[in-house]
Formats: C-alpha cells, sequence, structure tokens
C-alpha cells in the first residue's frame, strides 16, 4: 500500500477538535490580547481559532515556521524552559506532555509549566479512554509493548497510511506515554481537572490552574 499524508487526512478532524479546544480555552482561562503566553511544543495552528489573540512565545525543539507574525520562537526542551519563575501570565500546552517518554521526563515538564506560569491550561488524550489518537486505532495503548509494536505497523489506519519502518514504530512508542486522571493530578497539584467527554466517556484530561493563587485542588470536574 503507498504511503499516505495522515495529516492531510486527519485535518478536518483535527479543524474541528482544534477549534473545541481554545474555546474550552477562553472559557476556563479567560485572556486579552496583552496577557503574555507561552505555548509548549505547539504551533500557530491552534491560536488560528482563538477569538483573541494574546502577546504569544512559542517554546518547540522544533522551528514553528507558522507562528504569528510577531510571536517569539524559543527552541528549548520543555523540561528545562529558558524562562525566570512566573514570568507568563498563562501556559499553554496541548497534546504534548503525552510525548515526551517517561514518567520523569512528565514531571519535569509538568513542574517547569508551573514554575513559569501565573495561570497554565494542560491538555492530555486520555489513557483510559479506549481510542488511542496517535495510531487510530481503539485499545492498542492497552496491550503488552510487544504486541503493540507487532499490530502498531499492520494493524492500525496509522501504520497502514504511513507505512513506518521498524526503527520509526519504535521511536513513536518509546515517545508516547498517555496519562489517567489520578497522574495528572499527581503531576499537577495545585490543578482543577476538566475532562473533554465523548459519549459520556472521558476523551481528554485539561488541567488548569484558573487564578495565580492556584485553586484549592485537586479537584475534578
Amino acid at each position: 500500500m503507498p504511503c499516505m499524508d495522515i495529516h492531510r487526512f486527519l485535518a478536518p478532524i483535527l479543524r474541528v477538535t482544534r477549534a473545541r479546544r481554545m474555546r474550552l480555552f477562553a472559557e476556563l482561562v479567560p485572556v486579552g490580547p496583552e496577557a503574555s503566553v507561552l505555548d509548549v511544543g505547539g504551533t500557530g495552528l491552534n491560536w488560528r481559532h482563538a477569538t483573541v489573540t494574546p502577546r504569544l512565545t512559542f517554546v518547540n525543539i522544533k522551528p514553528v515556521p507558522d507562528a504569528p507574525r510577531g510571536a517569539p520562537v524559543v527552541q528549548a526542551d520543555a523540561r528545562a524552559l529558558p524562562f525566570p519563575d512566573r514570568s507568563f501570565d498563562v501556559v499553554f500546552c496541548n497534546s504534548v506532555i503525552e510525548h515526551v517518554g517517561s514518567w520523569e521526563a512528565q514531571e519535569a515538564v509538568a513542574r517547569e509549566i508551573r514554575r513559569v506560569g501565573r495561570r497554565y491550561f494542560v491538555q492530555t488524550p486520555d489513557a483510559s479512554f479506549p481510542f488511542e489518537p496517535h495510531f487510530l486505532a481503539p485499545f492498542i495503548h492497552w496491550l503488552p509493548r510487544p504486541l503493540q509494536r507487532r499490530l502498531a505497523r499492520n494493524a492500525t489506519p496509522w501504520g497502514l497510511m504511513t507505512r513506518p519502518p521498524p526503527e520509526r514504530v519504535e521511536a513513536t512508542l518509546d515517545e508516547l506515554r498517555l496519562l489517567r486522571a489520578a497522574e495528572m493530578s499527581r503531576l499537577f497539584p495545585d490543578a482543577v481537572l476538566h475532562r473533554e467527554r465523548v459519549a459520556g466517556l472521558s476523551r481528554s484530561l485539561v488541567a488548569v490552574r484558573p487564578t495565580p493563587s492556584g485553586s484549592p485542588g485537586p479537584l475534578c470536574r
């Protein structure tokens, strides 16, 4: 089967989910055009759906060619952000923390987000949801690693469309670590934990510190 552009295939779905995510951000962490917002690991795509564009700074290990005009882009590791404590009004982090590999790396990213932001909005897919959004397949994230390795290339839409070599399959499995609600609460103990639901099931988790002083969390809604 020829390799397909999975990003083009997913684009219509991602436009809808990004728009919904940015509406949720506006509801939970309202910001004005003068607010300083650090986007950790993101690109300009989400901000095309924002009703208000704050003073954005991007930090990413890769270039961000679609960053809004005038927005600084800092190439850095999210585990060691090169900013002083509480230097941003808000830290925004969307579908990134599940990509850093180990629990220890996730702890480091969460610690840095909490350190540099007076408020924050951190979203990640919920590991308890039966559909795995990266491989586009049900239940694979609940299986033992050897079985995941065997199925990822030849029994998931991701593998069938992209035809990744074995080393890419292994790198993707090494990179991904989905989180459950209890783990998100451990990473962000001063957050209110929100759930994005589909058919009553928790599809993704959003940790929000809604005020500079934090909240009496962890709370869950």
